[in-house]
């Protein structure tokens, strides 16, 4: 049997109870069980991607959690367990990033490549924003607010403390690929809020530098 690739460690985090929003957001476009709200979970990025199949067997086989998210796409493999027993998603994160040869901080810390507020946003934009959303809806003369980062799993754990700190709507979220992007939406103050409780969030992220691709 040929020997496994060494991995390649992007991101690892975990989500402590996810927000109603952003517990839809993901359902919404998961392949595997929903997540709810109130439910903990833990999300890996790797190189090479399809080794995050073997990962998910570590944690499905030793530990109570359900898959939400297995994603293998031209770079880089993301995945996604969930349940509401936080010790048990800690001990699958735990169990894959040992079975993956690698530790937590050995992962990039997040690197923001697009940090954008645009204020009063133009009914027409609203509506081709709606047309493609991946959450609720963006309304005219809301504040809107993008972002991108990278590795692209750091944008899951932006949207969830976003939503913590802020009523603001989750208008887009994209968790796996090159980047990842989210889109905001809410009135000038709310997106001061999620925008800051963002910032706090990355701040205490540990890791290496130059997680770009």
């Amino acid at each position: 049997m040929a020997k496994s690739p060494p991995v390649e460690l992007r991101g690892a985090l975990v989500i402590d109870e996810m927000q109603p929003q952003f517990a839809a957001t993901v359902a919404a476009s998961s392949d595997g069980y929903f997540p709810v709200t109130g439910e903990c979970a833990f999300w890996l990025e790797v190189r090479p991607g399809i080794v995050v199949n073997r990962l998910m067997d570590v944690a499905l086989k030793n530990t109570d959690v359900k898959p939400g998210a297995l994603i293998t796409e031209r770079h880089y493999g993301t995945l996604e367990v969930h349940g509401p027993d936080q010790g048990q998603v800690v001990r699958a994160g735990e169990l894959m990033l040992r079975a993956a040869g690698v530790t937590a901080d050995a992962g990039f810390r997040p690197d923001v490549l697009t940090d954008e507020i645009i204020a009063k946003i133009d009914d027409h934009q609203a509506m081709m924003i709606n047309r493609t959303r991946a959450g609720m809806l963006v309304l005219g003369d809301d504040t809107l607010y993008t972002f991108e980062v990278t590795p692209a799993v750091h944008v899951v754990l932006a949207a969830n403390e976003a939503e913590k700190a802020s009523p603001v709507r989750l208008v887009g979220l994209g968790p796996d690929g090159a980047v990842g992007r989210m889109r905001l939406a809410g009135t000038d103050a709310e997106i001061d809020a999620a925008v800051a409780a963002v910032k706090r969030a990355f701040a205490s992220i540990p890791g290496r530098s130059g997680g770009k691709r």
